[in-house]
């Protein structure tokens, strides 16, 4: 898990190695998460190669946080380009998701097929959980941790991801959070030529089925897969169900 030196800095950066004929996937985490917020099923496929970086600020990576999708993206691609990719499948949680639709917008030609795993073209956000995760961090915490799972979601899951979020800077989820409160790009979205599989999670409190709905139906070549039982951690709480779902959609295309 080196530490890649790109034009705009250093991302820390878990680079695992499959089939050589399985495309490089790129895995954004979302919002005050690290490549840590996804699971091994999903970092050890055999379908894809997976690359799993840190965003700024985030996890082992330098720096401060961004304040904008578009910001982001540019972090992302300057990696591509670090790493000598061409181009990858871009699969992204939640703001990973939306950083990765900036991409297939601003720089499509780097885009093999997307995967967007609870997110939105828009992504509303409470103005409290903004304020309170600098003002209040530990109740902030607390109330996102409830939020974010379903009824029956694993405790060590919950727990994982509640550590993950604990060590990200206060000013940095905050920076996070405002960039998702920003993020529309329902406007954009037929220019989105990409394949994409949309996965919504049934019981989603953070970002409803309704966005995962609302941002499928505007990319021309999509489909929509909502997880019955889960929550805004689908690929935590089912991710043997998640990755399978995934490398069926993968092995359908032509890449």
């Amino acid at each position: 898990m080196p530490l890649v030196d790109t034009r705009r800095g250093r991302l820390f950066c878990a680079i695992h190695s499959g089939p050589p004929e399985a495309p490089p996937a790129i895995l954004i985490h979302g919002a005050g998460g690290s490549h840590l917020s996804f699971p091994a099923q999903l970092r050890r496929s055999r379908s894809w190669r997976a690359i799993l970086p840190d965003l700024p600020g985030h996890g082992g990576s330098p720096g401060p946080g961004r304040r904008s999708m578009a910001d982001y993206a540019l972090d992302i691609v300057a990696l591509l380009d670090a790493l000598e990719i061409e181009s990858a499948l871009i699969m992204g949680h939640s703001m990973g998701g939306a950083i990765a639709q900036q991409i297939a917008l601003d720089q499509p030609w780097r885009t093999l097929a997307l995967v967007l795993l609870c997110t939105g073209a828009r992504l509303p956000v409470n103005p409290h959980l903004v304020e309170g995760i600098v003002a209040e961090t530990k109740t902030t915490l607390a109330m996102l941790s409830r939020w974010m799972w379903s009824r029956d979601a694993p405790a060590a899951a919950i727990e994982s991801t509640a550590a993950i979020m604990r060590a990200t800077p206060p000013a940095v989820f905050q920076a996070d959070l405002q960039a998702c409160a920003s993020h529309d790009l329902r406007g954009r979205l037929p220019g989105i030529n990409a394949p994409t599989l949309v996965l919504a999670g049934q019981q989603d409190r953070m970002t409803p089925p309704a966005l995962s709905e609302e941002l499928a139906a505007g990319i021309a070549d999509c489909q929509l897969r909502i997880l019955a039982g889960a929550g805004h951690m689908p690929h935590l709480e089912q991710p043997e169900a998640t990755a399978q779902t995934i490398a069926a959609w993968l092995a359908g295309l032509d890449l």
